[in-house]
């Protein structure tokens, strides 16, 4: 096999899956997941959401009541909480930016200009004096504004409704530096019945959001869920769209999933949850059902959940939920990628510095694949060396493709040279080439990081080209140094502009993913020079 036309196989397939999982992110079939009917009714601010595979939505008969906004400060988080139906209406991240050259706060949830994208959650309830769903509650508050004060661990805002003996008091908690949030019913039925409820929360964001993804940075906007049979698994719109979701389960969460954000409701974890989708007014929904809870006359209850808003941060994601960690979507290749991302991220807690930790990386992984490039370099070598009498093989039994096979395997026995030894080595590293790919694109740590001079955001393309040119440059001194056995001229043209089609293919490739990829170069370089002069020293190897 020649080893020069296995390299260009190679670097074409690891394009070519690049492409492919662009494409399916946009365009692949979507699996259909079959419903279960349900005749339950949710209530949201704008209309009774259906439940079942048929059911259609209608508007909500909810009487008109005064409602207010609630403004809420953390050191993380700024929040309105609408008082009908206690619902997060607007979420803003003050850590982060919108991009590197604005001071405008990222703002995750909002429900402006025909987008919609909030978090809501409520009780289902059922009396002898209630109508399940007559309209969202119109909670009471004592103030208007919250601000955790400095020093301050906790903060508490309380919103409380009675209807027909049954007290509510709806509580979000919030905690310094943290993005989750835990909500709480706090419920007391004064009444001489008893009382059945229904905890529920689920996330609304407007499908037609206006986003895309390129086919070099495929970016998923979209839901996801987890259950005890699955950790992670995504629900995109298009799914909502054919049929809706409906999925039984043991704790469990759901999320709606952004590029470097992600907002998820997590509800108590022993409880027997149903998850659900659906789609109304053009939005998608995706939410969970808790199990119907029966209040005596005169008991109380306490039911909570815990909302997050925020970065995908791979740690505190962990701790809050099972699997929801993996919303930092690495890919069929996550378990290389989070080890990877862990090395990563304690080279930078020395460094302080993403570029030159991932300069680090770079020279780590390449050592750790030292041995499986020496054989490749060392195999393509001999392959050069073979030529003359390859020629001579190939010219002898041109006309009998029969004999050829086995004269060349001969050869080859002979010469104790393995004809896939540079293909395999390549082979075996383009895993962890493909799995650095997936932590650059996917860490929210490199998100407008910087590295150094022009380039102060690693995970944007370089602005002025320099890193894909020189990365080009670098890939044809390699090529001129790489021993040569393809004969074919147009084999050789394609050998030719290579160069050129990766530096086109890598301009709009985050510029922190170019740097390691051009790093890379550089020490495959030093060490082909290495390998090659040890060789002949032997006199195993010699110049063209």
């Amino acid at each position: 096999m020649d080893s020069q036309r296995s390299l260009l196989v190679i670097a074409l397939a690891f394009v070519s899956l690049l492409l492919w999982q662009a494409w399916q992110t946009d365009h692949a079939p979507k699996p259909v997941t079959p419903v279960t009917e349900s005749s339950t009714t949710i209530s949201t601010g704008s209309a009774d959401l259906q439940l079942s595979s048929s059911g259609t939505s209608a508007q909500a008969a909810a009487a008109v009541a005064t409602q207010q906004l609630i403004n809420v400060s953390t050191d993380v988080l700024k929040v309105q909480i609408d008082t009908k139906g206690g619902d997060i209406v607007d979420l803003t991240l003050p850590a982060f930016t919108l991009s590197k050259d604005s001071d405008q706060p990222y703002q995750l949830m909002r429900k402006l200009n025909g987008f919609e994208y909030v978090a809501q959650s409520g009780l289902l309830a059922d009396g002898p004096d209630d109508k399940r769903n007559s309209g969202r509650p119109v909670y009471s508050v004592d103030q208007s504004s919250y601000t955790l004060a400095n020093g301050e661990q906790q903060l508490v805002v309380p919103l409380t409704f009675s209807h027909n003996g049954l007290e509510i008091e709806k509580r979000y908690i919030f905690t310094a530096g943290k993005y989750d949030v835990r909500v709480e019913y706090l419920l007391k039925n004064s009444s001489d019945q008893a009382k059945l409820v229904q905890p529920y929360q689920h996330l609304v964001q407007t499908i037609n959001n206006g986003e895309s993804s390129s086919m070099m940075m495929p970016i998923y906007r979209g839901a996801a869920y987890s259950t005890s049979e699955k950790r992670y698994e995504k629900y995109d719109f298009e799914e909502m769209q054919e049929t809706n979701l409906a999925q039984s389960t043991k704790g469990g969460w759901v999320a709606m999933l952004e590029h470097y954000f992600v907002a998820a409701w997590v509800p108590e974890k022993t409880a027997d949850n149903q998850l659900y989708s659906l789609v109304n007014n053009g939005n998608g929904i995706v939410g969970v059902k808790g199990p119907e809870l029966t209040i005596p006359a005169g008991e109380s209850l306490t039911i909570a959940s815990t909302f997050y808003a925020g970065p995908k941060d791979q740690d505190n994601l962990a701790a809050i939920a099972d699997g929801l960690d993996l919303t930092v979507d690495y890919g069929f290749l996550w378990f290389i990628s989070q080890p990877l991302f862990w090395l990563l991220t304690l080279i930078q807690g020395f460094v302080s510095n993403w570029g030159v930790a991932i300069i680090i990386i770079t020279l780590i992984v390449k050592g750790v694949m030292y041995p499986l490039t020496k054989v490749q370099y060392e195999s393509m070598a001999k392959m050069r060396n073979l030529k003359p009498k390859i020629d001579e093989l190939q010219a002898r039994y041109k006309d009998d493709r029969q004999k050829m096979g086995p004269a060349m395997m001969e050869l080859y026995r002979k010469e104790k040279v393995n004809p896939m030894g540079g293909c395999l080595p390549m082979l075996v590293q383009m895993p962890i080439f493909l799995a650095l790919y997936w932590v650059f694109v996917e860490s929210v740590e490199l998100r407008q990081a910087p590295f150094m001079l022009w380039i102060q955001d690693l995970s944007t393309q370089d602005p002025y080209y320099v890193l894909p040119v020189l990365f080009g440059i670098s890939m044809f001194v390699m090529q001129k140094l790489t021993p040569m056995t393809v004969t074919d001229p147009m084999q050789q043209k394609i050998m030719l502009w290579m160069p050129v089609v990766f530096s086109v293919f890598f301009l709009w490739f985050p510029s922190g993913l170019v740097l390691y990829w051009l790093v890379s170069n550089l020490i495959s370089l030093a060490q082909m020079l290495y390998i090659y002069r040890g060789m002949e020293k032997k006199g195993l190897y010699t110049k063209a």
